[in-house]
């Protein structure tokens, strides 16, 4: 009788370690989403990427203006330093001293700017792509969905990435 039960436990054990993938894969379905992808496809993600290098290349030309000015005060210097006075030569090596550390202020000032600018738009993307990807798998019984970056492998029948894209785009249209 004991070892009657002892079967009867292992069968049962049995049905249901061999039956729950089965049922589980039926239960709920799992999407991957790649958020890199989204980021270059989408039309929301090139639009914040343009704002994104518009804003860069304004600092750069800023920049590079200011370095063209202190080159012509070097050559300036340079040129003129046979002929000045000492006290004018210290006068203007002082100023153009002044300029370079405005212009690495500048510098490190635009570099965090850049960065910070950089890190918000991603952010806002981000959630945009999260609440999106959220919508989808509430409507259409998703299980799981997660993100590309953490995956190693996965089916590319789980990858929604196009579906959220396509959404993002008809969600982007609707705000301009």
């Amino acid at each position: 009788m004991k070892r009657m039960a002892g079967v009867f436990a292992w069968v049962m054990i049995g049905l249901i370690v061999f039956s729950t993938p089965a049922f589980a894969a039926e239960a709920g379905r799992i999407g991957v989403v790649d958020f890199q992808q989204v980021l270059v496809e989408s039309e929301a993600g090139k639009a914040m990427q343009a704002k994104i290098q518009q804003r860069g290349r304004a600092m750069e030309a800023d920049l590079m203006k200011m370095g063209e000015e202190i080159e012509a005060m070097m050559r300036q210097l340079q040129r003129d330093s046979m002929v000045m006075s000492a006290e004018r030569r210290e006068q203007s090596q002082r100023e153009l001293e002044i300029r370079r550390y405005d212009f690495q202020t500048m510098q490190k000032k635009y570099q965090a700017e850049f960065r910070e600018m950089e890190v918000t738009i991603l952010e806002q993307l981000r959630d945009e792509v999260l609440e999106i990807a959220e919508s989808i798998g509430k409507r259409e019984g998703y299980m799981l969905i997660i993100e590309r970056g953490a995956v190693i492998y996965f089916p590319a029948a789980l990858d929604m990435t196009d579906t959220v894209i396509r959404e993002y785009n008809e969600q982007f249209e609707g705000e301009l």
